[in-house]
């Protein structure tokens, strides 16, 4: 059974209040949401605060539930502290991609902590790349190898189509940090899952310069 330390508590309270605030004020959401225009006139907060936001309730549920279920992977492997860096580097590698891709739409905005989420589980497929992960409305757990190249290649398309209102590049920055700051943690990651870490990485790879060559 997964188990809750203080700092996943402290993690999803901080969630909790600033989504509540947000949803209930839309000043305070103006103020603290990700945003490129406000990014680029210096208020570099927003890369952090505006992870802590969501959309709704059920964009808190579904990142918390998954934050629920692989923090604890993480921090038991690397530490509190490692684990906790990750987290933040995906938050920021998040947002970082977000303003990188989309530097010349100054009104482009996002809130959600799936950049975060994201980093933790990757470097939770790293460390623990036998388990498996169930996917609504799929009836049975899938591989999480198979997952992640799916996930990513979901991401690829998303980004490229730029359809809905997902954080596609959110998502990409995350996986990317959580799979650079788990190996850099602890390089013995890299050894023992060369085959699916150097599998990741390419195809993150393959997804940041064909984007890129997209939208130059």
């Amino acid at each position: 059974m997964t188990s809750m330390s203080a700092t996943l508590i402290i993690l999803i309270l901080i969630n909790a209040v600033f989504t509540y605030k947000g949803l209930e004020d839309f000043n305070f959401l103006e103020k603290y949401k990700f945003n490129v225009g406000a990014v680029r006139r210096g208020e570099y907060y927003r890369l952090i605060t505006g992870a802590f936001l969501h959309g709704g309730w059920w964009h808190f549920f579904v990142n918390m539930f998954t934050l629920y279920f692989f923090f604890p992977i993480v921090e038991n492997h690397f530490g509190t502290l490692p684990a906790l860096l990750i987290y933040v580097g995906g938050m920021l590698a998040g947002n970082g991609a977000a303003y990188y891709f989309h530097r010349h739409q100054s009104w482009y905005s996002a809130v959600g902590n799936s950049g975060a989420v994201n980093a933790i589980l990757f470097s939770s497929i790293l460390v623990y790349p036998g388990m498996k992960i169930m996917i609504f409305p799929l009836p049975i757990p899938i591989p999480s190898i198979v997952y992640a190249v799916l996930y990513l290649f979901y991401t690829g398309y998303g980004m490229e189509r730029q359809k809905g209102f997902v954080g596609h590049e959110a998502h990409w920055g995350g996986a990317a940090a959580g799979i650079v700051l788990s190996i850099l943690l602890d390089p013995s990651l890299f050894y023992r899952q060369t085959l699916l870490a150097g599998l990741l990485i390419l195809v993150l790879a393959g997804i940041f310069f064909y984007i890129r060559k997209q939208r130059l």
